[in-house]
């Protein structure tokens, strides 16, 4: 009786180890499973660039048109924007200045775009705008020359499915070999057909002088004055 006793409880004892590695393996298989890193999506580049080359081009209108709606849309609540002469600017004075028709041009023109894609919901787009004829209403009622050649640096995020400006910058293009003091035209909404480009109605013009390189031989250096430095819309 002892013997059969002695079998049946190896075999249970048996079959236990058995289940129980079994059942280890099964654990080390989710787990394996669980870890598993799951793949980012791809971005679908070629989408991105088409939207947001759309809107970088659809700025010389909203400008003509002084579509408040669309610097609403367009522009983030926390945007920040860096204008040519290094001060910053945000949203709502875009909105001031578009509101208040302080932006106009005979031509405005985008140029060179590019858009780098970084992810699903990210990315930065650069150009170039020139503009002619390009007019600044300041606050006092003077009219600021904003005509010129810019490059600007825009970064979007896509937020609750809407592409919208979380940044912008914008310089004035050099001209031989002086820089062109010129306001940028990538004011408010406006410039370079974005709104990173905008003077604040605060910005007053600061003298500017440039001094030319040294005359042949023995004559001395004179400076020569610049146009007026001063922020732009």
């Amino acid at each position: 009786m002892k013997k059969y006793l002695s079998v049946a409880v190896l075999s249970v004892a048996t079959a236990l180890l058995a289940f129980s590695q079994f059942g280890c393996a099964g654990q080390n298989s989710n787990t394996n499973n669980v870890n598993m890193a799951t793949p980012e999506p791809t971005p679908d580049k070629a989408a991105i660039t088409t939207e947001l080359t759309k809107i970088e081009n659809d700025w010389p209108r909203i400008i003509r048109e002084h579509d408040v709606a669309a610097v609403k849309r367009i522009e983030a609540d926390d945007a920040v924007f860096v204008y040519p002469d290094g001060s910053l600017g945000d949203k709502a004075q875009d909105i001031k200045d578009m509101e208040a028709g302080a932006l106009s041009a005979d031509s405005w023109e985008v140029a060179d775009i590019k858009v780098n894609v970084l992810d699903d919901d990210d990315a930065v787009v650069s150009g170039r705008s020139i503009v002619k004829g390009g007019k600044y209403k300041m606050p006092d009622g003077k009219i600021q020359d904003i005509s010129g050649e810019f490059r600007w640096l825009d970064t979007y995020s896509r937020r609750n499915g809407q592409w919208q400006e979380v940044a912008g910058a914008t310089t004035p293009v050099m001209k031989g070999a002086m820089a062109a003091a010129s306001p940028s035209p990538k004011a408010s909404p406006a410039a370079s057909g974005t709104p990173a480009m905008k003077a604040t109605p605060a910005a007053k013009p600061t003298p500017a002088a440039k001094v030319m390189p040294p005359a042949p031989k023995s004559e001395p250096m004179k400076p020569m004055p610049l146009p007026t430095k001063a922020k732009t819309p």
